[in-house]
């Protein structure tokens, strides 16, 4: 066994620190191999161990809950009839910068992975991209890969992509952001847990072959991006869709007969992670012969098998006696099922190969939770706030030409139309449980065999948070909120997905800490418990961090489809208003930032308890049947707001700004806790009682503001024809594939 030493730990990405503390765990210098795991296990993205102290602040509890973060692969909620939702969202980054296509395609498949290694049906993907300027050839070159993957990967996986967002900022450049969600169901009940358990129980390996694709990929992800990572592609993983779809079949068609104990996805860390995380869990051990598991390449060594990241493999436990039942399934989906070990009543893991000892590690040692590190960073106030409080909005004069503005507003990357994108992505495929896709704020998904909807949805704006970590913190997860319950649905419960720079920078973890604070803070108001997630570190490149972006993942529910609202202005005649207050503010707005040209400005208004009063108001006014449309007023402000309901709807509209608010604030600013709806004349007196809280005393009243009509096909903004909707929709429509 080769001798290692702290330099051969520091290469490895260990601290000498946590060299010495492997010694003693073990109780001896570890080999080479040995060394290796922790360094995958230990590394960032396995164990968390610079933000698991501020993980655990965030709330985990929740009545809908039958399973709590950190406890299985992914959060599984009570959606009722007897049907449970398995959700998540995980980023794949690092791999994505380097190989675009294999990085995002292979984030796709390992985060499905997490959900139908429970036992569920994967019915819905979304995803939340970020690159840097779009007239750059290089992010050009990464958008078309990334979108490539996705598309690729679940259109022939067979899982429908419904919904995800995409921005651009230059901050992105180096290191795009890539984070994909899956959402699937189960009967309740019916959850597979990755466990292991009941020694001379068989293990079993299955799927497909293992390969040296992949090696060391976590501790690729822990680490800066650099000119010198395109020497790092091995750690780049290859996907199949194809293999992966009879994995999931197979899976699926084992969990009903019962013989299995526990499953567990490979993905990070591959052999080391599921043995370690499966028998840690199940309190026993493992016994694996590392020469029976199939391999792609000849003479692997047992370190490569261990640490390779081969993807649409599982490693599952079988009761004893039940082996053929299990192996004639995958023997019918033409899979491989090897067994490579049994479990042991000592909770040790030994990996042999050719008989000989090749690692002997204890499995608890390995885990997040367990043995490895949890460090407590420091962190400081980022010099850069004192030029974001410098910002006065007196020194930006107001619009001269409105109209003009806006035209540019419309067609900018962040706000214009993403059909470039999600046209690559099949909405429908998979009818099974098929999005709805009418345009809402969230995407709607029904649940065959039930009467129940989910409606979900990924969000931040980064730039927020960026500004005010803590305020941008409980805007993404209020905004998330915002647009499920303008989309008919209660919100339940939140995964998010942690991007932000290194942890080491003081300033970094500042954000990073007080994002989080914000977060625990919104999910609380809004009684969505977080679920799970991951933590992303390190999205960094020499010219610095990314925006820290704390994506966030909702599931809303939606008990019936009745309830469901779209965005799209229905008829001639109905009543424009605007839900929430408006202010003087265009701070962080795209007006602002890429029109105007003003790098830094606070965050938008946000108020939380305003938050909260907006969306019970949608709500009860939802209930008693007086709206026609809604749609939340974000990027771009009012004006995009109406622009994308009226083009939604293929109508016009005739509205008129307030004089008490500067115009440019009034129609581009992007202060939160507003939502446009329109509503039939008729229910004019209803619907302003509940808005006065008239009809319920207990219910606080919500600022509203009647802003004209539906009306024609051409947009009337104070008396001024904007134009027709059809040919801003053209302009909307085009904008972001002109710069491809």
């Amino acid at each position: 066994m080769q001798t290692t030493t702290v330099e051969t730990a520091e290469q490895l990405g260990l601290t000498a620190d946590e060299f010495e503390r492997i010694k003693s765990i073990l109780g001896r210098t570890p080999n080479f191999t040995e060394l290796s795991m922790y360094s995958v296990m230990w590394s960032e993205h396995c164990s968390y161990k610079n933000s698991i102290v501020w993980l655990k602040s965030l709330p985990r509890e929740g009545s809908r809950l039958l399973v709590k973060a950190g406890e299985e692969n992914a959060g599984l909620v009570d959606i009722g009839d007897g049907w449970a939702c398995v959700f998540k969202i995980e980023s794949h980054n690092h791999p994505s910068a380097l190989e675009p296509f294999q990085g995002a395609a292979t984030g796709v498949g390992g985060i499905h992975r997490d959900i139908f290694t429970m036992g569920a049906r994967p019915i819905a993907a979304l995803n939340s991209l970020r690159f840097g300027n779009i007239n750059d050839k290089k992010n050009q070159h990464l958008l078309k890969g990334v979108v490539h993957g996705i598309g690729h990967y679940g259109n022939c996986f067979g899982v429908p992509t419904v919904g995800g967002e995409v921005y651009f900022e230059d901050c992105y450049g180096t290191n795009p952001l890539v984070n994909a969600m899956s959402v699937g169901v189960l009967k309740v009940g019916t959850m597979v847990s990755a466990t292991s358990h009941g020694a001379g129980n068989p293990v079993f390996i299955v799927g497909s072959a293992t390969g040296k694709d992949g090696i060391g990929g976590a501790s690729f992800a822990s680490a800066d991006i650099t000119e010198e990572s395109a020497k790092d592609l091995p750690a780049v993983q290859v996907g199949d869709p194809f293999q992966e779809k009879k994995l999931l079949e197979a899976c699926l068609e084992v969990v009903k007969t019962n013989a299995l104990v526990g499953m567990q996805d490979m993905g990070a860390a591959g052999i080391t992670c599921s043995t370690a995380e499966m028998s840690a869990k199940g309190e026993h051990g493992m016994i694996i012969h590392l020469d029976k598991v199939p391999t792609r390449q000849q003479n692997m060594k047992g370190w490569e098998m261990l640490l390779s990241e081969s993807q649409e493999r599982m490693l599952i436990v079988v009761h004893k006696g039940r082996e053929k039942e299990v192996l004639d399934i995958f023997e019918k989906w033409d899979l491989h099922c090897v067994q490579i070990g049994e479990v042991t009543k000592e909770p040790i893991l030994r990996f042999y190969m050719n008989g000989e000892l090749e690692a002997e590690v204890p499995a608890e040692s390995l885990v997040l939770g367990g043995g490895a590190p949890q460090y407590h960073r420091a962190y400081v106030e980022p010099k850069y706030f004192e030029k974001v409080k410098q910002f006065d909005i007196q020194n930006v004069p107001d619009v001269a030409d409105a109209k003009k503005v806006a035209e540019k507003l419309a067609q900018l990357p962040n706000i214009a139309s993403k059909r470039w994108v999600y046209t690559q992505y099949d909405s429908m495929v998979g009818t099974a449980n098929a999005s709805t896709n009418a345009p809402s704020d969230a995407s709607i998904v029904v649940v065959k065999g039930s009467k129940k909807a989910l409606a979900v949805t990924t969000d931040c704006n980064s730039r927020y948070v960026y500004a005010d970590p803590h305020k941008g913190g409980q805007i993404a997860v209020a905004e998330a909120a915002r647009n499920i319950v303008c989309s008919g649905g209660e919100p339940v419960a939140i995964t998010n997905c942690l991007n932000f720079g290194n942890p080491y920078d003081p300033e970094v973890y500042y954000q990073f800490v007080h994002a989080i604070q914000g977060m625990g803070e919104a999910c609380r108001k809004f009684n969505t418990p977080v679920t799970g997630g991951n933590v992303s570190f390190y999205n960094q490149s020499p010219d610095g961090p990314v925006y820290p972006t704390p994506t966030i993942g909702m599931l809303g529910v939606l008990d019936s489809m009745d309830q469901r609202i779209t965005l799209d202005f229905k008829n001639n005649g109905d009543l424009i208003y605007l839900v929430g207050r408006s202010y003087n503010d265009i701070s962080s707005s795209e007006y602002l930032h890429k029109l105007v040209g003003v790098e830094l400005s606070p965050a938008p208004h946000f108020q939380l308890e305003e938050e909260h009063r907006l969306q019970a108001a949608i709500t009860k006014l939802n209930a008693a049947g007086l709206l026609q449309s809604a749609h939340d007023v974000s990027e771009g402000g009012l004006f995009i707001t109406l622009l994308e309901s009226a083009m939604a709807g293929k109508a016009g509209f005739d509205v008129h700004t307030n004089k008490d608010f500067r115009k440019d604030a009034y129609l581009f600013g992007e202060a939160q806790s507003r939502v446009v709806v329109s509503i039939n004349p008729a229910d004019k007196e209803k619907f302003e009682s509940i808005l006065h809280g008239l009809l319920d005393a207990s219910a606080t009243s919500v600022r509203f503001e009647l802003l004209g009509t539906v009306k024609g096909d051409s947009m009337i903004v104070d008396g001024e024809n904007w134009g027709a909707t059809a040919s801003w929709k053209v302009k909307y429509d085009t904008a972001l594939e002109s710069h491809l």
